[in-house]
């Protein structure tokens, strides 16, 4: 039997509440003198239009979970700071399935309804431009997976022995009401609440682990650092954990399921390595914690670069746990844009793992660019792929986003540069980059115009024809 946390006091207040509203917007109609406007319900994003909403930007999301995974049950409250970016007589929130119990806007109960996967809200006094206002939402229910355009899960998964939330590209909706697009980020305190016996983990730091005295185990995390909503986890099993720190002081927590536990050793005892190595070549490593959660093998299709502990289905190697670490700095701190700009991301993850290889006496990046560009197979086993197939600033569809161009080509471009700029300059340019940009969002414009100003190059040719050219770059 799910344990089921008390109604909250909207449910009492709700009756009063939508009274309040229907006379607040009955008045303000009647009078003429309504001052706001409802947010968009998207923010047409190239390859998802309906993902996120127009007229506020979040600040901070305080997510209180309590999950039974005997019967997949989850009792949530999610608050919501942010900021009005106009008037609003509404605003929509991205939500797959679950079952909304309550909503206040302000402390006051506020009407909403549901269409597909929107949840639009009306508050009971229009919000003013640049208003700070904080929505809380208590919902319910068994958050279920999100099929991708490739075909792939994503948003809440069962697991052997608990679940796992992942939300690449739009799957965080599927557990927790936000607006669920990379350029809104916000900072995060996450609350599991869990049965005795069971590890949760999330983002950032444990702030706080308490037995609540009924059989259940709560676990606070805090995420100080802005983070884009896809990046957020929420982790549930019987995990090994083992913490520590790197040389340089970045605090370290692994949650490892135990069958995974002798198969990831290996890999994960080069983490403080790779995040010392990470901030000699991009920068001072970005957040203050990094990590891995390792979910039984099986428990997903791909890996995960979730804020400051990537998810791994099954043990990893070390150059999945380069990859997913470099994207702290590459995707994680510096976030896109739109899911258009996803090379930003997977082309900077995967140069890293050339650049590691290289430092480390393997092979060098020219001569992973080279086997790419020629098809050897005796140098890099996938050196046949359709690399090509597509320029990696402009995948034609969202199954796309994550395909081999994205990835190889994208760190082809990053090669090319360096073959233009020198090694002094390109490697400034990756530091400035990481740097400049930390906590932000940018965009492939941003990017190009960025590494022309900061080398003194005319970078031209190598947009035209790696970055944005429809035939296969000679």
């Amino acid at each position: 039997m799910s344990h089921r946390r008390a109604l909250s006091r909207l449910t009492a207040a709700a009756p009063a509440a939508a009274a309040a509203a229907l006379l607040a917007l009955t008045t303000a109609c009647t009078a003429g003198t309504v001052q706001g406007r409802p947010g968009a319900s998207g923010l047409r994003d190239p390859y998802f239009p309906k993902a996120g909403n127009g007229g506020y930007q979040i600040e901070h999301y305080g997510l209180d979970l309590d999950y039974d995974p005997a019967d997949g049950e989850l009792n949530a409250t999610a608050v919501i700071t942010a900021r009005a970016g106009q008037g609003l007589s509404s605003f929509n929130l991205d939500l797959a399935g679950l079952e909304v119990e309550g909503v206040t806007v302000q402390g006051a109960g506020a009407r909403y309804n549901r269409t597909g996967r929107e949840l639009t809200v009306r508050p009971a006094k229009d919000l003013k431009k640049g208003e700070v206002f904080r929505t809380e939402i208590d919902y319910r229910g068994k958050p279920k997976p999100i099929a991708d355009a490739d075909g792939s899960k994503e948003g809440w998964i069962a697991t052997a022995d608990g679940a796992g939330g992942v939300g690449e590209p739009i799957g965080s909706m599927a557990w927790f009401p936000g607006n669920h697009h990379p350029s809104d980020k916000a900072t995060y305190d996450i609350s599991l609440t869990v049965p005795k016996g069971y590890e949760a983990v999330s983002n950032g730091e444990l702030a706080s682990r308490t037995d609540t005295g009924d059989g259940r185990t709560e676990f606070v995390w805090h995420n100080p650092q802005p983070m884009a909503s896809y990046l957020a986890t929420a982790a549930i099993g019987k995990f090994k954990v083992t913490t520590g720190r790197t040389p340089s002081g970045v605090a370290l927590y692994e949650a490892v399921a135990p069958a995974e536990a002798a198969a990831s050793a290996p890999a994960l005892a080069k983490l403080p390595e790779i995040v010392e190595w990470g901030a000699r070549r991009f920068g001072p490593y970005p957040f203050g914690t990094a990590g891995a959660i390792v979910l039984p093998a099986g428990s997903l299709t791909y890996a995960l670069e979730t804020q400051t502990k990537p998810v791994f289905s099954g043990a990893p190697d070390e150059d999945l746990v380069l990859h997913e670490t470099a994207h702290q700095w590459f995707g994680d701190s510096v976030s896109p844009k739109s899911w258009k700009d996803m090379w930003l991301n997977e082309g900077f993850a995967t140069y890293a793992e050339w650049l590691w290889s290289e430092d480390h006496g393997g092979t060098t990046a020219q001569r992973y660019f080279d086997a790419y560009l020629k098809g050897d197979t005796s140098v890099v086993e996938d050196a046949d792929a359709d690399w090509a197939a597509f320029p990696p600033a402009d995948p034609p569809g969202a199954k796309d986003i994550s395909e081999t161009p994205v990835y190889v080509r994208g760190a082809m471009v990053l090669q090319r540069i360096r073959q233009e700029v020198g090694d002094e300059k390109f490697f400034a340019l990756l530091r400035g980059w990481a740097t400049d940009h930390k906590y932000g969002n940018a965009s492939t414009a941003d990017f190009t115009a960025y590494a022309e100003r900061s080398t003194g190059h005319d970078l031209k040719k190598v947009w035209d024809v790696w970055l944005y050219g429809e035939d296969r770059p000679k």
